[in-house]
């Protein structure tokens, strides 16, 4: 169950890239060019926030079964002198779940906006805060924390 959660986790980390940088690019043009905020530009924000939130349930689960939280709890003096294991049940952990809060109050903040240009400038501070700090805490393969491959195989 592990590794098919590790794997699950990597893709659906691309979905929440992907449509994070989707959300933002919608959510710059139309506050540059004083769009109306349409129905499918909503859908657009509710799913991105959505795809956060499995993703967040996917990494929870796998922190739950995860032996490298494990093994924080059962030797946390060792535990975080090493920078992978410190990286993965705290740092990437705690970022990823403020990132998700970010979003989440960035969606709820523009879906009750007045005015269009409202709804998209929110939407667009919000979620490139929350995609600047998910950026952050991917255990990119060139990361000198944590590397990891670009997608997780089985």
């Amino acid at each position: 169950m592990y590794n098919n959660l590790l794997v699950l986790h990597s893709i659906v980390r691309w979905l929440a890239v992907l449509s994070l940088l989707l959300s933002i690019g919608i959510a710059l043009r139309g506050y540059l060019t004083n769009r109306a905020f349409s129905h499918r530009d909503n859908k657009i924000r509710h799913w991105t926030a959505t795809i956060g939130h499995i993703q967040l349930i996917l990494g929870v689960l796998l922190y739950i079964k995860s032996p490298i939280a494990q093994y924080l709890y059962a030797d946390f003096s060792d535990a975080v002198a090493n920078w992978q294991i410190l990286f993965f049940s705290v740092i990437h952990s705690l970022l990823m779940l403020i990132a998700i809060v970010v979003l989440t109050l960035g969606s709820a903040f523009a879906k009750r906006k007045a005015s269009d240009k409202l709804k998209y400038k929110t939407m667009l501070v919000w979620y490139t805060i929350a995609f600047l700090i998910i950026f952050i805490a991917i255990p990119w393969p060139f990361s000198p924390l944590a590397e990891r491959p670009i997608i997780r195989g089985f």
